[in-house]
């Protein structure tokens, strides 16, 4: 049983044997991709399906949507087996931990979680298990492949030179060699293209392109001017072969040259020359980045273009030679009398061909090297006198010359000697072949071009031809007869240069086999070491990933887990109970009380200290499986994995709250932790954690709404609440975008005469559909959204402009400032700022602050109203003798005036209680004696007007004094109530 049959037995799942077949028999990526897909596409609600690889990607070619990119991306980050979109039809699967790839399956009906945990997750994870096998063994045979890569070099190099030799029929034959010189170097986009100089035309005999679609016509030639400053068109009126980048080019040229057809990234042309004159050109080009062309490249496309411009010479011939047949058939009667001697040539050229080709197969093959030299001789013995044969070899220092092969007089011996001034030497310097005569030897001796070797007897005729390795001269082969009868001609002079091409392509094989198998010894010790290396690095990585995945996970500063390790535990637990229904889980979502508080009175080390003690306390409060953790700022969360009782939840809320809410001491102060808590509890019908995190978010708004300090559990109708308080803060915003806002004015009086002394501004809202609204229809929920502080501002600003639209002389403006402002330390320059450009006087305004604004930061407040005091603008402390400490500020902060807050007023003289009197007296009182304006509010009651005016009070303000009333109303002259 194969290690895939194994796993899918142990998965214990039924996967289909044929298709476990199939994955067993899929050896590539391509294949084990098919069958993944297949296995999707069985399930009888799949739409369709792809695989997403998110880094190094094999489906570049083909088109992925961003959205599912970034789908597959999140998932895989996410470290679960399967996810799906939130509209459940689409769902991403884990393959394996190992590949950065995903499989997304589109779906037409929502499937089954359980089924597909249980049929289909299985075999897609036994799958993703055999493709990383898969991606592994494809790694090792791309090291294989780099291995023969050089092997194959030296044998493409050998298929040309046959290729060049055979009758295929030219398009064939340029196929052909365009697909050998694939094989040596990067050439997709190559061409070969024919110059001919007299009548300066240009024939474009073979051009493939993958980039230029449109190139040249093959079938025409055309005017070499119509190319006119290209790169092909210097290579051809030069003869100089260039190679490099654009930029390189240019350089060569002059920056000369002409675009003809698209930039690419690196050019390489050579010439085809013959006798000195250019013929054409090859060419290579590359498109692609980090693909460039070496001078390796360059001598490799030179030798291939003498080769080419030989083939298409013989072709050219051809219709020549066919015409010399003809004339030849028609002197076959002449020729009758020359048969036999031509018979006799035909059986040399004969014998000739068949040597010939012994030689070209001696050197492709892999006989030992003295083996070769031994057989490289008896064949050439077959058509020359070559009783006296070597082969000579100019050592790597350059100092000595080497005889591998040396026969004389049909005896074989080794010798070297130092190099000198031979005959031997004579051919290495001219580079070319030698034939001559003892004659001619001494001819060359006399005029100082050689020394006679003394050793042995000096040949009556010799023949020598140098052996070259890309154009350098390493050696050479030669034959020498000691008869005065016998002498070598031009023809054996053609079959020994032919010898020594053949020897010189098996030297350079051979060494070039030998250089290789030296570099692949070292480079399987490379692979090796960086195996080693590798394995290292990977133990080392896989290390720094568990660390990395803890901090991902947890909070820094309390140490607890964060929201996702929330979200994962929750949506592992949710999946859970879709199997065990009537099991429950409680999710409790906590809001720490007012702690911007403790972060602005005890600074932010102090605020981390207090979330420091939340989180060791919410610790405290749970057991294993259950965890806690903080979601984000000051908001915590508590998951209870198992309540078999929903009635428990209260029990355990209680006590929650009761741990938490224990005094604590933290920079030297007592402080009292307070939170408010959402509970949310979890069922079977739950799917999605964001769902159960959503209601009991819900659940703790309610709880702030209801005072704070408390718990509130999520039921439905709280759904329909937040939505309405979704819908007030959206209507909010919109108010502020179109002006909805605007203020009302109430008069403050002179209860003695009824003249007016000043203005409250108070905010109303012009609601399109609910009609007009006051502050308590929405501040709270403004303040929750974050706009209260805008609005005042708003406020502020068309109260200035409406203010100065009233008779304001000797009168006065009051504004109500809420704490949030004086928070701000450049509430005062902004304040003035607006006063300033409205252009009422500093003097005339107001600022109203509770007595809650004092509480806030005491010594802040007082600083701030010292500074506005300075600048002419007065304070008012309203609703005074409700809070807590009232009498201790008014010694101590500018305040210039006092109002008393409508409850006393409302109580004035009730028989029940008359308590109030005394209250009211003795704010007059203290009033009098700290000289402060003293305004009482909420008068409704002709009663309650003469009753203040009888105990001394000077102004008043109410409903029976004058009601808030926009701006047109007090422009009308209505008079007021005396």
């Amino acid at each position: 049983m194969s290690h895939l049959q194994q796993q899918a037995s142990a998965c214990q799942v039924p996967i289909d044997a044929a298709w476990l077949e199939g994955l067993i028999d899929a050896m590539t990526v391509q294949a084990v991709s098919e069958q993944l897909l297949a296995l999707a596409g069985r399930h009888s609600a799949c739409q369709s399906a792809r695989l997403i690889w998110t880094d190094e990607l094999p489906d570049a070619a083909t088109a992925v949507h961003a959205d599912q990119r970034v789908f597959a991306r999140s998932f895989l980050n996410s470290g679960e087996n399967m996810q799906a979109r939130p509209d459940g039809l689409r769902w991403a699967f884990r393959l394996s931990h190992e590949l950065p790839v995903a499989l997304l399956v589109d779906f037409r009906t929502r499937p089954l979680v359980d089924e597909l945990q249980s049929t289909l997750l299985p075999g897609l994870q036994v799958a993703g298990r055999h493709l990383a096998h898969v991606l592994e063994l494809e790694k090792l045979r791309d090291a294989q492949q780099q291995l023969e890569r050089s092997e194959h070099l030296q044998k493409a190099l050998f298929a040309i030179s046959e290729l060049a030799g055979s009758d295929q029929n030219m398009p064939d034959l340029l196929c052909g060699i365009h697909g050998i010189i694939r094989q040596l170097m990067y050439a997709e986009n190559f061409y070969i293209v024919r110059y001919d100089s007299v009548r300066q035309t240009v024939h474009f005999l073979y051009f493939v392109d993958t980039v230029d679609l449109h190139g040249p016509d093959t079938a025409c030639e055309m005017p070499l001017e119509s190319r006119r400053g290209s790169l092909t068109w210097h290579l051809l009126t030069t003869g100089k072969s260039l190679m490099g980048s654009p930029q390189e080019l240019d350089a060569q040229v002059n920056g000369t040259s002409a675009s003809f057809g698209p930039e690419s990234v690196d050019w390489l042309g050579v010439p085809m020359v013959r006798n000195g004159e250019v013929q054409g050109a090859l060419v290579v080009q590359s498109y692609r980045p980090g693909m460039e062309y070496s001078e390796n490249d360059r001598t490799l496309l030179m030798f291939v273009a003498n080769h080419i411009l030989a083939v298409l010479e013989r072709k050219r011939t051809m219709d020549d030679q066919e015409r010399r047949v003809r004339q030849r058939t028609q002197q076959l009667d002449m020729l009758n009398r020359e048969l036999r001697q031509k018979v006799i040539e035909r059986q040399h050229a004969v014998q000739l061909q068949v040597t010939l080709f012994q030689l070209a197969q001696l050197a492709t093959s892999d006989l030992a090297e003295e083996d070769f030299y031994a057989h490289v001789h008896a064949a050439v013995g077959q058509l020359l006198e070559s009783e006296n044969f070597f082969i000579a070899l100019v050592s790597d220092d350059s100092q000595r010359l080497e005889f591998p092969y040396y026969v004389d007089g049909g005896v074989r011996r080794e010798t070297s000697r130092p190099l000198g001034r031979g005959i031997s030497e004579y051919v290495l310097r001219r580079g070319s072949s030698w034939l001559g005569s003892a004659s001619d030897i001494e001819a060359l001796s006399r005029a100082g071009e050689m020394t006679p070797v003394t050793a042995g007897r000096p040949p009556a005729c010799w023949l020598g031809v140098p052996l070259r390795v890309d154009e350098v001269v390493i050696g050479l082969v030669a034959v020498q007869s000691y008869k005065s009868d016998s002498s070598y001609g031009e023809a054996d002079r053609d079959l020994l240069e032919f010898v020594a091409m053949q020897i010189a392509n098996s030297i350079y094989r051979r060494r070039a086999a030998t250089a290789l198998q030296h570099a692949n010894a070292r480079l399987e010790q490379r692979v090796a070491e960086r195996t080693r290396e590798l394995h290292a690095e990977v133990a080392r990585r896989e290390k720094t990933q568990q660390q990395l995945r803890h901090q991902v996970l947890h909070d820094t500063l309390t140490g607890l887990p964060n929201r996702t390790a929330m979200r994962e535990q929750l949506e592992r637990r949710l999946a859970v109970m879709q199997n065990e229904i009537g099991r429950h889980c409680v999710l409790m979502y906590l809001d720490v009380d007012r702690f911007k508080l403790v972060n602005d009175t005890l600074g932010h080390l102090a605020g981390d200290a207090f979330l420091q003690v939340i989180a060791q306390r919410l610790r405290y409060c749970i057991n294993e499986p259950d965890i806690s953790a903080r979601l984000s700022g000051d908001e915590f969360a508590i998951l209870i994995e198992d309540v078999a009782n929903t009635a428990r939840v209260e029990e355990i809320a209680q006590r929650v709250m009761s741990v938490l809410c224990e005094p604590t001491r933290i920079a030297g102060k007592e402080l009292e932790p307070s939170v408010s808590m959402g509970i949310a509890v979890g069922d079977s019908s739950y799917t999605d954690a964001d769902a159960l995190l959503h209601d009991a978010d819900i659940a703790l708004y309610r709880a702030k709404e209801l005072g704070r300090k408390r718990y509130a559990i999520f039921d439905k109708s709280l759904t329909q609440v937040t939505v309405d308080i979704f819908t007030l803060g959206r209507e909010i915003r919109h108010a502020l975008q179109h002006g909805e806002f605007e203020p009302y004015f109430q008069p403050i009086l002179s209860l003695a005469d009824g003249q007016v002394v000043g203005y409250e501004a108070l905010l109303r809202w012009n609601h399109p559909s609910r009609g007009l609204l006051a502050p308590n229809d929405f501040l709270r929920v403004a303040q929750d959204f974050g706009y209260l502080e805008e609005i005042d501002w708003f406020l502020f600003g068309r109260a200035f402009e409406c203010f100065l639209a009233l008779n304001t002389q000797g009168r006065f403006l009051t504004i109500n400032v809420s704490p949030l402002h004086l928070r701000h330390p450049d509430f005062d320059q902004r304040l003035l700022s607006l006063l300033d450009r409205s252009g009422i006087e500093r003097e005339q305004l107001v600022i109203e602050v509770t007595e809650g604004a004092l509480l806030d930061d005491t010594e802040r407040v007082r600083t701030m109203l010292e500074r506005l005091d300075v600048a002419g603008v007065r304070a008012a402390l309203d609703d005074f003798g409700t809070g807590y400490s009232s009498l201790s500020y008014l010694h101590t902060l500018p305040l210039h005036k006092l109002k008393i807050d409508q409850s006393f007023v409302h109580s004035l003289n009730r028989s029940a209680y008359n308590g109030s009197n005394a209250v009211v007296g003795a704010i007059l009182a203290l009033g009098r004696a700290l000289d402060l304006f003293v305004v009482a509010e909420g008068i409704e009651t002709v009663a309650q007007r003469d009753q203040l005016l009888a105990m001394g009070c000077q102004y008043g303000q109410g409903y029976l004094l004058g009601a808030p009333a926009p701006l047109a109303h007090w422009l009308t002259g209505v008079s007021f109530m005396a």
